[in-house]
């Protein structure tokens, strides 16, 4: 028997390795568009590869896996895991070279062209068949690392509802000079988003402001609805509302600056020195600004700087990640319309749901030699 991956990235790794560690005999082969595998693993993180999360829902049957192929893992204060080595390249070479010492095929610089109803692949390294073909292509964000949106369309041929696709955890950009005056500074805080003037998300957590405009895990968390709105057909007025001291309210505030002249004592010198500017030295309102300094959005930094795709393969559509239209074929990761906050949560999804393909393939395949 044989089973096609179509992506050699997070998803597709996992799901070959389980596949050959569950049924030794049978042939896997993966296919990837670029000239190595994994390689928008080596982004991730900061470089480190927030692999999982122990918040994450199946998290344990991660670790589990890494585990069993020799990876061991360490946990931060807010339950972020990496690996122990903390360096993204340990996981994928370690991936790499598991799927290597099982006998997976892997087949590089292979551009997927389409699947038909009978799994027959098209690509420009040739035709292949098989039992099983699971697509594990990625979304839309960071293209030169891999996905470029082609698994949505093989997927969209044979039947498939895509929803609405946008750039999520992603950056988001300002037409406010602010950030930029304050570039490199960070903030833990409150911010929202109000289009039109009505607040439709919130998060608390850290704020960077850049040149361009605003980043951090807050910033990247809250993308998704800017996303949507700037792609709409008529796109609404959006402001992002920061409070810049959550812990104080403006009267605290007002009694501060009364005391001890600014408050640089609480958001440091130079946010202090702009609230001042922008207030003309009125107190009350830099207590205000301070609570609710408001900046422009003009929108995001785009697919090409997301983390992930919002959006992708309704997951109506599969019973345990395998196609209710075309028997035999599954789609994992990133393809699939389910999206999670910054923090290992999305590759926790990308590896575990691999996992969970290559198992759901072992149980038919058992079901079916019982019969």
């Amino acid at each position: 028997m044989t089973e096609i991956i179509i992506g050699a990235g997070a998803s597709g790794l996992a799901c070959a390795i389980r596949l050959k560690q569950n049924m030794p005999s049978d042939e896997v082969i993966l296919l990837e568009r670029l000239d190595t595998v994994g390689k928008k693993i080596l982004a991730t993180g900061n470089g480190r590869c927030n692999l999982s999360n122990e918040h994450a829902e199946n998290y344990k049957e991660v670790i589990n896996f890494f585990n069993n192929i020799g990876l061991k893992t360490r946990s931060d204060s807010e339950g972020r895991i990496y690996p122990y080595s903390n360096q993204a390249t340990t996981v994928r070479d370690m991936l790499e070279k598991e799927c290597i010492r099982l006998g997976v095929q892997i087949i590089t610089d292979c551009t997927v062209k389409s699947v038909d109803k009978d799994l027959i692949v098209s690509s420009d390294c040739g035709m292949f068949y098989g039992d099983s073909v699971i697509i594990a292509a990625g979304g839309k964000a960071q293209s030169s690392l891999g996905s470029n949106g082609s698994g949505y369309e093989i997927l969209k041929n044979l039947g498939h509802k895509i929803t609405p696709l946008s750039p999520a955890l992603v950056q988001l950009t300002s037409s406010s000079k602010y950030p930029r005056q304050l570039k490199g500074q960070r903030v833990k805080g409150n911010m929202k988003i109000l289009l039109d003037g009505e607040c439709v998300k919130k998060e608390y957590g850290e704020i960077l402001f850049t040149d361009y405009g605003l980043s951090g895990s807050v910033s990247m968390n809250i993308s998704e609805v800017v996303s949507r709105n700037f792609e709409s057909e008529s796109p609404k007025k959006c402001h992002a509302v920061i409070d810049l001291a959550s812990d104080f309210s403006e009267d605290e505030l007002l009694e501060h600056i009364s005391k001890f002249g600014s408050l640089e004592g609480i958001v440091g010198e130079k946010i202090s020195s702009l609230l001042e500017k922008q207030a003309n030295g009125d107190r009350e309102k830099i207590c205000k600004y301070a609570k609710n300094w408001q900046l422009i959005i003009t929108g995001t930094k785009g697919y090409n700087f997301a983390q992930i795709t919002s959006g992708g393969a309704d997951l109506k559509q599969f019973n345990n990640f395998e196609s209710v239209i075309v028997k035999n074929l599954y789609a994992c990761g990133e393809v699939l319309d389910r999206q999670f906050e910054c923090g290992g949560y999305n590759l926790n999804f990308a590896f575990y749901s691999g996992i969970k393909v290559a198992d759901e393939i072992t149980k038919k395949r058992n079901r079916n030699d019982k019969n």
